[in-house]
């Protein structure tokens, strides 16, 4: 294929063209260093990625997610980014991207990248350049380099906290040794943050979109879409809440029209090129700013994934998303996990089967058989909902968090917190594809070391053996996803909801499709239907009998 045809302008569109294709698209999530190896070096890789885009068209996805695949010291995962033109060499080179999103193309499946707006890395050149320039000169203005307090500037300029924990401010040395100016980073010492007050930063960002859009990317997804406006004056957070719109750092009013500018750029070009922003807010009226018609199309729903095991819980975070989403017109979206939080299986399995990053602690038991009852019921249940709905890799292999050794770890998160952290690897393991044995066909070269370890108990959950069993996570989320495009109840975005029960979670879409899911202890009656359409439970299902084991979910057909 002729790559220099995709730089040009505005081709790679699919074929059906469908203007509305985000508001119920499913969409998979790829974190490429653990999806596939192809070159045998033990690193995920986009030849990796090319070579199973067979099984996410039979999975039935219809969008790829994928996390940060551009050049990057990978302090933070890849979110902090060298250089957005080009792809990390460990992943592959531009041109396979190129052909990546075609051949992608070519099978339905759109592409979606990460675009990290907040902060880059400190080996960007913009970065290095303000390093070597020194205070008060142009490259430093494009950051947030102020001087300390205190008579020696030993102090740090404010006290807003780390989303790592640790300090948000790390001072500077200047030429002749001694220390400078600090520089601020909401994250790692190695991601400053941009200052978005600048033309610069503004520019280059609506580049960017140019460049990936013009080869042929059909959306963004928008990394901390709250946090990258800062107050110039950079005051102390306090000890009292801050009026709307006006916290120092957090989803601040500038922020808007930055977005406003980023969706004109997107519609410049042929079908629909969407902005999904990562917004986490409890403000329900501020969340839905950010998704008026002019601004993003999407933003991921948190509420919904870190609930317990819970009807009350459940259904409250679905009437609260449904709610928050109905002012702007958008769709809601649902997802059960991504890199950054504990597998269903895990999490579905625990006591407290709420998610929290400050409850992640080393040894925390789990009952792998009842968290994977609940994860299979919970991936039907999700997708039932109205709205779109994104799967992390190896959720449909109902894989779950592997507790790594120490001396493995590389997430920051876990040494920010003395070590007490497990951090977020645990969910970041290579995907098992086939095999009796490490690597399980996650690298192209049998016996290769992968970048994680991956346990020994995983070869029941490799792809291959999965496919053949037509009661494994794997057809069961295979079936889903045709259900949901194929049943034209599931297609619309209504819901009603329906009482059968304290402790079941039921609702109608469509006049005649229903999803009833039983979170409690004793098996409950079904309504009356004509048949069952699908049914988490697995050969020992009572649904035909008309009856709803615990922990589990039918989607049945009035």
């Amino acid at each position: 294929m002729d790559t220099e045809v995709l730089t040009r302008g505005h081709r790679a569109v699919p074929a059906d063209n469908d203007p509305l294709w985000w508001r119920s698209a499913v969409i998979y999530q790829v974190y490429v260093r653990s999806f596939a190896d192809g070159n045998g070096d033990g690193t995920g890789d986009l030849a990796g990625v090319r070579s199973r885009l067979g099984y996410l068209k039979d999975l039935g996805v219809d969008a790829i997610w994928f996390n940060p695949w551009y050049p990057s010291p990978l302090a933070d995962g890849g979110y902090d980014v060298q250089d957005y033109r080009d792809i990390h060499p460990q992943f592959g080179t531009l041109a396979e991207a190129e052909l990546l999103i075609q051949e992608a193309l070519d099978l339905g499946i759109r592409t979606i990248i990460d675009v990290v707006p907040n902060h880059i890395s400190d080996q960007h050149p913009w970065f290095q350049a303000a390093l070597a320039a020194g205070p008060g000169s142009p490259e430093r203005e494009r950051f947030w380099f102020h001087p300390g307090t205190g008579e020696n500037g030993d102090g740090m300029p404010t006290d807003w906290v780390s989303s790592f924990q640790g300090d948000t401010w790390t001072r500077t040395t200047d030429p002749d040794g001694t220390p400078g100016e600090w520089y601020l980073h909401l994250f790692t010492p190695e991601q400053p943050d941009l200052n978005w007050n600048h033309p610069d930063v503004r520019r280059e960002h609506e580049d960017i979109l140019r460049f990936w859009f013009d080869r042929g990317v059909a959306g963004v997804r928008i990394d901390s879409a709250a946090l990258p406006v800062k107050d110039p004056a950079l005051p102390p957070l306090g000890d009292t809440a801050h009026r709307p719109g006006e916290h120092p750092h957090l989803d601040r009013d500038e922020l808007h029209d930055i977005y406003r500018a980023w969706r004109a750029v997107a519609e410049e070009y042929e079908g629909t090129r969407v902005l999904v922003g990562e917004v986490w807010l409890d403000d329900a009226e501020r969340f839905a700013r950010y998704l008026r018609p002019d601004e993003m199309h999407t933003a991921f729903n948190f509420d919904f994934m870190t609930q317990p095991w819970s009807t009350a819980a459940l259904r409250g975070s679905i009437e609260r998303t449904l709610a928050e989403h109905e002012p702007v017109g958008a769709p809601a979206t649902w997802v059960l996990s991504n890199h950054d939080i504990t597998r269903p299986v895990t999490r579905y399995g625990r006591a407290d089967s709420a998610f929290a990053f400050a409850r992640k602690r080393f040894g925390t038991p789990t009952d792998l058989e009842r968290g994977t009852r609940r994860a299979r019921a919970a991936a039907l249940l999700t997708a039932a909902l109205p709205g779109s709905l994104y799967i992390y890799q190896g959720d449909e292999l109902g894989l779950p968090e592997a507790e790594l050794p120490r001396e493995v770890i590389q997430d920051p998160m876990h040494f920010r917190s003395g070590g007490v952290d497990p951090g977020r690897d645990g969910c970041r393991v290579p995907l098992p594809w086939a095999g009796a044995r490490p690597p399980y066909g996650f690298s192209a070269a049998d016996g290769a070391d992968t970048w994680l370890p991956q346990p020994a108990d995983w070869a029941p959950l490799a792809a291959e053996a999965q496919s053949a069993d037509p009661y494994s996570m794997l057809s069961l989320y295979q079936e889903a996803l045709r259900l949901r495009r194929e049943v034209e109840d599931l297609r619309g975005e209504d819901l009603a909801w329906l009482e059968l029960g304290a402790d079941v979670l039921a609702f109608r879409r469509g006049e005649r499709t229903v999803s009833v899911t039983n979170l409690g202890p004793v098996p409950v009656p079904l309504p009356a239907h004509r048949a069952v359409l699908l049914s988490s439970a697995t050969q020992t299902d009572a649904s035909a009998r008309g009856i709803l084991p615990p922990d589990s979910t039918v989607w049945l057909a009035l």
